[in-house]
């Protein structure tokens, strides 16, 4: 189910998101930096993760100037069982998780499907399909224990159109889709929301890695598609199994 919101649509803080506690992935630049500051101005503790410390440390400068707060997480999404902890030890330190939002992403190669190597296979389906099943498995139950966990995975419609030499990223993104969508099925009856969250082109490095030749500045900004993307991990969001797309 698609649902298509307008990008102006939220205010910056909102109380539903007050006192909560949130992981957010590749939060060193792009969307997930945005989605981080974001929910640091409602009063949101973020926990951020990114395998650059240096990024991580320019969105905590961030956080922390709009008067937020951050805990830093530097990690490879491809090392699972690394990540596999992080549910345990998000336990350990908070003894709660509200919200997940997993924005990290892989383009990968872009090359005619026959020529796609094993280990260009391996690395993307790590970022984009594997890491988004390990972080269900590890924060799930955290989730679960919330009175009301939230759970946003940053997919793209390239998912259901097809495009020549994309079919490495885009076939990794479109089982993380199914996946997500699966997991949102079976937690129907709980308190958790579980959604996609599409923000269309964006002027993010995987984008410029994909499109050398366009204008960023024709584009959204990240923080252009922050405030929605935020909103779905709010305590009043009811939305669950849906593919939220930015007018």
């Amino acid at each position: 189910m698609r649902q298509s919101v307008s990008s102006a649509c939220y205010p910056a803080s909102d109380p539903a998101l007050t006192g909560r506690v949130a992981f957010v992935t590749g939060a060193s630049r792009g969307i997930g930096a945005a989605a981080a500051i974001a929910l640091a101005k409602t009063g949101t503790h973020v926990v951020i993760t990114a395998r650059t410390q240096g990024g991580l440390e320019e969105t905590d400068d961030a956080i922390r100037a709009a008067g937020g707060t951050a805990t830093l997480l530097p990690l490879d999404l491809a090392e699972g069982d690394v990540l596999d902890t992080v549910g345990p030890s998000l336990f350990e330190r908070f003894g709660r998780l509200d919200a997940l939002i997993h924005a990290a992403g892989s383009l990968g190669k872009l090359t005619p499907a026959p020529h796609i190597l094993p280990r260009d296979y391996t690395a993307t389906a790590a970022v984009n399909m594997e890491a988004a099943w390990r972080l269900i498995r590890t924060c799930g139950p955290l989730l679960l224990a919330s009175s009301a966990g939230r759970a946003v995975f940053v997919t793209d419609a390239l998912v259901a159109n097809p495009r020549a030499y994309w079919g490495l990223y885009g076939a990794t993104k479109a089982a993380m889709q199914h996946l997500v969508l699966s997991w949102a099925h079976e937690t129907e009856d709980t308190t958790c929301r579980v959604n996609l969250f599409d923000p269309g082109p964006v002027a993010t490095r995987l984008r410029k890695e994909a499109m050398p030749g366009e204008n960023p500045a024709k584009l959204r900004q990240p923080e252009d598609v922050a405030d929605p993307l935020v909103a779905l991990c709010a305590a009043t969001e009811q939305r669950h199994g849906a593919i939220v797309t930015v007018a």
